[in-house]
């Protein structure tokens, strides 16, 4: 199911990322050929082989097999120390206390993590192998599902790709095995549980019912509007001890799917008792949702009647472990009394 939703959620993340600057997610099957990551001159540059410094480094830590999201078999260092990350969820790593040498920079500008970022190198998004070659990683972690840019990067250095659109706990185990981690993974999981539980104690103490529902809306350019289901906010909202989903989302995500794109018409039938609208990026887009909050089909929700209605920048909402934490207290403070 998770590679049946990868694409959708693929083209999610760059609905909302490449609308403010290009910012892009990792998986975009629609490039330019010529920018792919397989392009032919980064081509010719990834397929001289790491040098023997950086291969004697890796081998004095010690390897291990490691099967990836595509099946991929591929011996990698136990303790990486000099890690290409090329993918949506950076703020993992953040959490687990590791910085990558190399990351494409405009995926993390308006995130959470963003003040993470000094001193990471920019590989760009589409991955200059150029740019990867010189930084002489130990490993590479890639979000892109294309076979041609795996092999180029395997030219560089041990390569494995990786589900960023996976479930937390799934992704934080993985890179715990990546990235020499398990225990600092296995003890974030166990905090994050615990301070999971604590907002929601917070939050019912505050009035929110055992049972109330709750939709995520947001504005794409071009007029379109997209209820979330299976990836940011949403992942913090649903689950236990949280909020119910309406029955239209709660059928998106049975089905694992991101988000949908849905009519103003029919949003009563997506909309819960409390409404999380999160703003665009581009401009276009904003004045859509202005267009919508000023609209009498959106006065009549009864969400909105009751006030219930919280508004957050949708880049400070992304599926990363480091922002999911940091909206464990952003919430609170966002439905401040309601």
């Amino acid at each position: 199911m998770l590679k049946k939703a990868r694409q959708p959620l693929a083209v999610l993340c760059v609905i909302f990322l490449m609308s403010a600057l290009l910012l892009a997610c990792g998986n975009n099957n629609g490039q330019p050929e010529s920018n792919s990551a397989a392009n032919t001159a980064a081509n010719t540059a990834a397929s001289a082989a790491p040098s023997p410094e950086a291969s004697d480094t890796a081998a004095a830590a010690g390897t291990q097999s490691y099967t990836d999201y595509m099946d991929h078999t591929v011996e990698i260092p136990v303790n990486p120390e000099r890690i290409v990350y090329s993918g949506e969820t950076y703020g993992d790593l953040v959490a687990l206390g590791v910085q990558a040498i190399g990351y494409p920079l405009s995926m993390g500008e308006g995130q959470v993590f963003e003040d993470k970022l000094a001193g990471v190198e920019d590989v760009g998004f589409p991955i200059n192998l150029e740019k990867t070659l010189e930084l002489q990683p130990d490993l590479i972690i890639y979000a892109g599902t294309d076979e041609a840019d795996f092999e180029a990067l395997s030219k560089i250095a041990p390569t494995v790709i990786f589900n960023t659109f996976g479930p937390l706990e799934e992704r934080m185990t993985k890179l715990g095995v990546l990235l020499g981690k398990k225990q600092e993974a296995e003890d974030w999981l166990e905090q994050y549980k615990t301070s999971k539980t604590a907002m929601w104690e917070q939050l019912k103490a505050a009035g929110v019912k055992e049972g109330e529902t709750a939709s995520v809306f947001t504005y794409y350019p071009g007029d379109r509007l997209f209820v979330m289901a299976a990836t940011g906010l949403s992942q913090v909202l649903y689950g236990e001890g949280g909020f119910k989903a309406p029955a239209p989302i709660q059928a998106l995500l049975d089905e694992g799917t991101g988000f949908q794109e849905i009519s103003m018409e029919v949003i009563s039938q997506y909309a819960g008792d409390r409404i999380f609208v999160l703003t665009p990026v581009a401009d276009e887009a904003k004045q859509s949702t202005d267009v919508m909050i000023q609209s009498e089909i959106w006065k009549s929700l009864p969400a909105v009647k009751n006030g219930y209605v919280y508004t957050q920048d949708i880049m400070k909402t992304s599926a990363d472990a480091t922002t999911r934490e940091w909206l464990l207290t952003e919430l609170p403070r966002l439905m401040g009394g309601k």
